[in-house]
């Protein structure tokens, strides 16, 4: 399952260079995150209401090409792994061509938001961890 976002480039964005300063890549990933979890049917407003976040604990990027002011892009995600604690979503930001301009990947887990203490989303979220486990084409 993939899921694709829109992404338009504003000039705040860029770069004296012209082209989207590196950092926001990272914003265009949580953004395209954000849309595939709501594609499953859920929010991360909700988790957070019980008390659960799902911080970064890795993220990996790779450059291949800029992405300028005015220019239309996209973020396609999807889930590259899961198993039941740490979940890996894969992203590439394509360029109004279609072409593959960034690519990478965030990994997460799910912490108690008072304490960050790590907790196993398979237990806590059983509906998202079938919503992964379905999105991934396995079985529970």
């Amino acid at each position: 399952m993939k899921v694709t976002t829109p992404i338009k480039v504003r000039y705040q964005e860029t770069d004296q260079m012209g082209v989207v300063y590196h950092a926001n890549y990272l914003i265009w990933f949580e953004i395209g995150r954000t849309a595939f979890i709501e594609k499953l049917g859920f929010q991360y407003h909700e988790m957070e209401k019980d008390g659960i976040v799902s911080p970064v604990i890795n993220a990996n990027i790779q450059f291949q090409q800029p992405v300028r002011y005015g220019e239309e892009a996209f973020v396609q995600t999807w889930l590259e792994s899961y198993n039941g604690i740490r979940t890996t979503y894969g992203y590439k930001i394509l360029n109004h061509k279609k072409e593959v301009a960034v690519s990478g990947e965030t990994q997460h887990v799910i912490v108690k938001k008072d304490n960050f203490k790590p907790l196993s989303l398979k237990k806590k979220l059983p509906n998202w961890h079938q919503a992964y486990m379905n999105a991934l084409g396995e079985e529970s």
